[in-house]
């Protein structure tokens, strides 16, 4: 089988279940490959598709190869008595990755459990939830240089970690390939986190663990958001937004219960509750809708095509807009 394909559907490659096509497609298992796929690409243009779980395909991709990251395997590196150094490859599955450390008693991921997606996309996104985010566990990186054809390391503090953004989402788009990762979790005395209030809530009377404590987000997670085989979704559709005191002080006098976090730039406050209080949860455009139970999901009901969920995107915003006077940002990437 040729190494790059042709007309190949997206389908497979994407959670929300829309059928864009690729004109050039390579499913890539090992950097030998990736660089033999580069040389044979046409284009002189790529893009990178994982698990396809944070991404919004809005058309057929025809000037551009499209490259799946496929490469497998785990190891432990090092290890003393309280931790360890996990390395992973970039096309593993995170949430089978959270599995594997869990039956070896690993800390440190354990709330970053049904996150769905793979492992290279990780770092990109610096995904988190439930009050942990994965610059907590993260030690480096390997990625592949698409400007210079060359293999670079980067450590957390090179890789400017923020709010579900890193630098090769915010100054690199496009053009870093996550080839392996290096994560510190702990053997012993795991720091367990459950402050958040949801999952505080769930762990009431039940001995914390990493275990239960993934459990529990996988519990909250499932009743919360929609198995993406079922109904099309890419998760969280937007940011939560991060406002100023002064801002938030005008909210609270009209909403005397918003929902409000603290942080270090601001009061962050839930993109969801914003879009419940302009009362399109559960709304729907045809088979695009505002899910019921999460109002920060989008999803497709069947035959959505990308077009008529950005569309339905751009009124969500709008709507906050008009409203609240803030710009909510999108999470997923849009093609």
């Amino acid at each position: 089988m040729a190494l790059i394909q042709k007309n190949q559907s997206l389908l497979r490659y994407n959670t929300f279940g829309i059928d864009h096509r690729a004109l050039y497609f390579a499913h890539i298992d090992s950097t030998d490959q990736l660089q033999e796929a580069l040389q044979k690409n046409k284009t002189n243009k790529t893009i990178i598709l994982g698990g396809g779980s944070n991404v919004l395909l809005t058309k057929d991709i025809e000037d551009s190869l499209v490259i799946h990251m496929a490469n497998k395997g785990v190891e432990i590196v090092s290890k003393t008595k309280d931790w360890v150094i996990v390395e992973i490859q970039g096309g593993e599955n995170w949430h089978e990755f959270v599995l594997w450390c869990l039956k070896k008693n690993l800390g440190g991921i354990e709330n970053l459990a049904l996150i769905p997606g793979q492992v290279g996309a990780a770092p990109i996104q610096n995904i988190g939830a439930y009050g942990v985010e994965l610059e907590r566990v993260f030690v480096s990186c390997q990625a592949f240089d698409l400007k210079s054809g060359r293999v670079v390391c980067f450590t957390k503090q090179e890789c400017g970690f923020d709010y579900r953004n890193s630098i090769f989402k915010r100054e690199f788009p496009n053009r870093f390939i996550i080839l392996t990762i290096r994560f510190k979790l702990s053997v012993t005395n795991h720091h367990l986190e459950y402050s958040y209030e949801s999952l505080k809530k769930e762990m009431r009377n039940q001995n914390p663990t990493i275990e239960s404590i993934a459990k529990a987000v996988m519990r909250i997670r499932s009743r919360k958001l929609p198995d993406p085989l079922k109904l099309g979704n890419a998760g969280s559709f937007f940011k939560n937004p991060t406002i100023s005191q002064s801002k938030f002080s005008e909210i609270k006098s009209l909403y005397e219960e918003i929902p409000h976090f603290k942080t270090t730039s601001g009061i962050k406050i839930p993109a969801g509750w914003l879009i419940e209080q302009v009362k399109l949860k559960g709304y729907r455009q045809g088979d695009a809708g505002v899910h019921h139970n999460q109002a920060l999901v989008l999803v497709n009901y069947g035959k959505a095509t990308g077009l008529e969920v950005f569309k339905l995107s751009q009124l969500v915003k709008n709507k906050v807009k008009t409203t609240f006077g803030i710009e909510l940002e999108e999470e997923v990437r849009i093609l």
